[in-house]
């Protein structure tokens, strides 16, 4: 049977791998080769399971937007991983990975973020557990999220902005990896997204698969019925998205739809679109589509979104769309914008800016009015208040 799933090399069709230097090789080979024993231990299940139950609040809500539905012309289902505790689906990753490090006997934690939202996230489960933890961030990010930074702070945690390149998702990340190639003996790095070298983005994936469990049982309580006809998810670098089809990647009658970064246009320099503009290339560790100049230089990418401010996108997603699995929409700024502030004013829910991105997609498809459909709101929208009133 055809499957869009991770194989034994750890690709996805063409794209996937693992490119590191040679000090991280050993690194990385360690967690190949102990996430999936792990991971499928019945002691890790249960501590797992136990938190997200007892400290993040889930499940997440499924909720039926009745007034939304109205205005699309279909049933549109919610869910609501704004919810979680932290306001983001990153915590469920961030917990899954600084339990799979301290059992791999790691005692220092570090992370890139972006949004700010998987920096918070790897804070409060280093607080949580008694771990050290630095956090990367741009410093464009620093200041356009100025109260996350606060919050890391407020747990422990010591954020370090970057202030190369465009100072951004992007760079964090690059920062994030030199820090590791320093203290690869002792050091763990939570990568947030479903990026990165083999093993994480199917680690990542696994690990957020909660969300698709979940909407499978939820949607059998509200509709008789275990599937979605539509699943969306905003993309940056993947793991709300990755999480969201986890379960469905291979049902061939749920049609997956991912909302990209327009930024000002896809005509534009000033985009974050990678699957409408990227080529085959290398970053981070993996071989995926990748914004770039006709000489391999990684080109900047643009969003008002943080999250989704990425050159690069996950393995997992570059296929879907190549193999014509997923449709990828570009959401542009203020597409995204005018979705949250609907979302807002017709079921009272303010969406983060990334999520207003998958919301952004809905005036994009033509739906009938029997059609099923589950959109992830990925995070909460406090975060991005000053975004949105400048706007």
């Amino acid at each position: 049977m055809k499957t869009y799933q991770v194989d034994q090399e750890g690709y996805y069709g063409e794209f996937g791998g693992a490119f590191v230097p040679e000090i991280l090789h050993r690194c990385v080979e360690e967690l190949r080769n102990a996430y999936l024993r792990i991971m499928e231990s019945d002691d890790f299940k249960q501590e797992f399971n136990n938190l997200l139950r007892d400290y993040v609040g889930r499940p997440s809500p499924l909720y039926p937007a009745k007034r939304l539905s109205e205005k699309y012309g279909c049933r549109i289902y919610l869910k609501r991983e704004d919810l979680n505790h932290t306001g983001a689906h990153k915590i469920n990753n961030a917990i899954g990975q600084a339990l799979i490090a301290r059992r791999m006997g790691k005692k220092r934690i570090i992370a890139e973020t972006g949004a700010g939202q998987h920096g918070v996230a790897a804070a409060t489960v280093c607080a949580l557990m008694g771990m050290e933890c630095v956090v990367y961030m741009g410093k464009t990010d620093v200041e356009r999220q100025y109260a996350n930074v606060q919050r890391m702070k407020m747990l422990g945690a010591k954020v370090v902005p970057v202030t190369s390149g465009n100072m951004t998702l992007k760079d964090a990340t690059n920062e994030a990896i030199r820090d590791w190639c320093c203290h690869p003996s002792d050091t763990y790095y939570i990568i947030g997204s479903t990026v990165g070298p083999h093993p994480y983005p199917d680690m990542v994936a696994r690990l957020q698969s909660v969300i698709s469990e979940e909407i499978r049982k939820q949607l059998m309580e509200h509709e008789g019925r275990d599937y979605p006809d539509y699943l969306i998810a905003c993309i940056g670098g993947g793991s709300n998205a990755a999480g969201t089809v986890y379960h469905y990647i291979d049902d061939e009658r749920v049609k997956i739809v991912l909302a990209e970064a327009g930024g000002k246009g896809i005509d534009t320099p000033l985009s974050a679109a990678t699957i409408h503009l990227g080529l085959p290339g290398i970053i981070h560790g993996s071989r995926t589509l990748v914004m770039q100049d006709e000489d391999g230089q990684i080109q900047e990418p643009y969003s008002i979104s943080a999250g989704l401010d990425y050159p690069g996108v996950g393995p997992m997603h570059a296929n879907l769309a190549k193999q014509h699995r997923a449709a990828v929409l570009a959401v542009n700024d203020d597409e995204a914008v005018r979705a949250a502030f609907e979302l807002t004013r017709l079921e009272g829910i303010i969406p983060a800016l990334e999520s207003a991105h998958a919301l952004g997609a809905l005036g994009k498809l033509r739906f009938r009015r029997d059609d099923l459909v589950v959109l992830t709101v990925s995070g909460r929208g406090d975060k991005d208040m000053d975004t949105y009133l400048k706007f």
